[in-house]
C-alpha cells in the first residue's frame, strides 16, 4: 500500500511479527512473547488469559499447555481463537484471530524436551484449570511423579500445541494524539491472498 508507514514495511504480516518481536525482545523487561489469548466456551461465554508464544510460523503461531485446560477445551470445542501482544515499551499491538489446530507431533515432542526438568515434572502433575485441594496436596503429587518419571519424562499425551492459522492480523503503533497507525491483513479462508486496509484509529 502506498501509505504504509516503515514500521509496517513488507508484504508479509508474519515477517512484520516476527521483526516487532525481535524488536520487543530487545526492549520489554519481562516475556516479549506474551500474549492475551481469548476463546469462547459452550455457551458463548468468552475467557482471555496471558500465555507465551512460542514460535511465529511461515502462516501461523504456536503455543503450548494442557489440552484439558479451560483455555484447551474451548480450543476444541469451537476451532478458534483471537489473541493480542502489547508492548508497552515500543506503544505496538498485534493482534489476530483465526483457526486452531493441535500440534502434537515432533514439534511438540521436541519443545517439551527442551523445558526445564521442574517445568515438565510440573506438566504431569498439574490437572490444570480444576479445583486444587491445597499447595501441599500439588507439591505432593509433583514429588510423586518425580519418583515414578525420573529424569527424562516424555511428553503428557494431555499436553502439546496449538497453531492459530489467522484469518485477520491487526498491527497497531502509538500515534500522537490519539490519531494511531493501524493496519489489518484480512481473508476469506486459510490460503487466499491477504487484503491490507488502513483503518481510522
Amino acid at each position: 500500500m502506498s501509505d504504509r508507514t516503515g514500521i509496517f514495511a513488507g508484504d508479509d504480516p508474519f515477517e512484520i511479527a516476527r521483526q516487532w518481536l525481535g524488536e520487543a525482545e530487545a526492549s520489554e523487561p519481562n516475556d516479549p512473547n506474551a500474549m492475551a489469548l481469548a476463546t469462547v466456551d459452550e455457551h458463548g461465554l468468552p475467557n482471555v488469559r496471558m500465555v507465551l508464544l512460542k514460535t511465529i510460523a511461515e502462516d501461523s503461531i504456536v503455543f503450548y499447555t494442557n489440552y484439558e485446560s479451560a483455555k484447551g477445551r474451548e480450543i476444541d470445542g469451537q476451532g478458534k481463537a483471537a489473541m493480542v501482544m502489547h508492548w508497552k515499551s515500543l506503544r505496538r499491538q498485534v493482534r489476530m484471530r483465526g483457526l486452531v489446530t493441535r500440534e502434537e507431533g515432533p514439534e511438540a515432542d521436541a519443545y517439551f524436551a527442551s523445558r526445564s526438568l521442574q517445568s515438565r515434572l510440573g506438566a504431569w502433575a498439574s490437572e490444570q484449570s480444576r479445583p486444587l485441594a491445597s499447595r501441599q496436596s500439588l507439591m505432593t503429587k509433583v514429588a510423586k511423579i518425580t519418583a515414578t518419571k525420573g529424569v527424562s519424562p516424555d511428553r503428557p499425551p494431555y499436553w502439546g500445541g496449538y497453531r492459530i492459522t489467522p484469518l485477520e492480523i491487526e498491527f497497531w503503533a502509538d500515534g500522537a494524539f490519539r490519531l494511531h497507525d493501524r493496519f489489518v491483513w484480512r481473508r476469506e479462508k486459510i490460503g487466499d491472498a491477504w487484503n491490507v486496509l488502513r483503518l481510522n484509529p
